[in-house]
């Protein structure tokens, strides 16, 4: 009997599947898999047989929407990046690279600012008024303060969580789904500077979608974008009028469109700031592409 299902982890040749019924089944990838350099991975949506004996064969997997790469998953619907309203403190360009990554492969990203029963009035003043223009959440793991609005924001939706270490990515999990029992990192009080936990990727079925929490990182690296595609990923730039020059990158060019946002406050100067800096990164990368 085939079934389609989600593979939610996998151990050697061995994956778990959730199948379209609700059962998770135990399955062996088909022997031609590694022949061919097929590799599965969590978040794949598959074609499983049932045998009559034995595990259930994982025999296909179907057309992939989006693939992370760190760590491995696919078909990601949404991007929590989660911040710390306290400590550690937001790294802000982390964040904006976190977006950049996820809205070039058609990943909704949701920026999270948690310990808000803690929080720095600056932290918090700058997480609302720099990413105005998306869907952001303010919670705390510790008091439950904006669970519910997250628990809404993950129904029906395969959802990655994401950001630096002990920012409280497997806390807010363990508040949500008590069952999980997430190892969770200490802070370290002499270099106020988390120990990640998450050793390996793995969803878990939640409302309807599925979670999944991932390792604790300070950089992430974006393959090299063209200037279009770069714009695409800041939506407050769709309130910009138009640039006199095709290609404009908005740093010393006349009659850019961009800028003026900075006094009507659609664009901060610290979203502008570090957008200076990733976009000179890009042209750098591009100047060098072929050397």
């Amino acid at each position: 009997m085939m079934e389609r299902g989600i593979l939610l982890k996998g151990i050697g040749s061995f994956y778990e599947v959730l199948t379209e019924s609700g059962e998770t089944v135990t399955s062996k990838a088909r022997g031609s898999f590694r022949r061919e350099g097929i590799v599965p991975t969590v978040g794949d949506r598959v074609v499983i047989e049932r045998k009559e004996q034995g595990y259930a064969q994982l025999s296909e997997i179907l057309p992939r929407r989006n693939l992370l790469v760190r760590p491995p998953v696919a078909n990601v619907d949404q991007l929590l990046i989660v911040v710390s309203a306290s400590v550690p403190a937001p790294d802000w360009l982390l964040v904006d690279r976190l977006i950049i990554s996820a809205k070039r492969i058609g990943i909704e990203p949701v920026p999270v600012l948690n310990k808000i029963d803690v929080a720095d009035a600056a932290i918090l003043e700058t997480f609302l008024s720099d990413y105005h223009a998306f869907h952001t959440l303010t919670v705390s793991a510790e008091t439950g303060d904006g669970l519910d609005a997250l628990n809404e924001r993950l129904r029906g939706k395969v959802t990655c969580f994401s950001g630096q270490s002990a920012v409280g990515k497997s806390s807010l999990l363990n508040a949500l789904i008590p069952a999980l029992r997430l190892e969770t990192g200490e802070l370290s009080r002499k270099t106020e500077r988390g120990r990640h936990t998450t050793r390996h990727a793995e969803l878990w079925p939640y409302e309807n979608g599925a979670v999944l929490d991932t390792p604790g990182f300070s950089m992430f690296e974006t393959e090299c974008l063209e200037q279009s595609e770069l714009d695409a990923c800041y939506p407050e730039f769709s309130d910009a009028a138009p640039c006199r020059f095709p290609g404009c990158m908005h740093l010393s060019e006349p009659d850019c469109g961009v800028k003026p946002l900075l006094e009507t406050g659609a664009l901060t100067k610290g979203r502008y700031e570090r957008y200076r800096e990733i976009a000179l990164d890009y042209q750098m990368r591009r100047k060098h592409r072929y050397d």
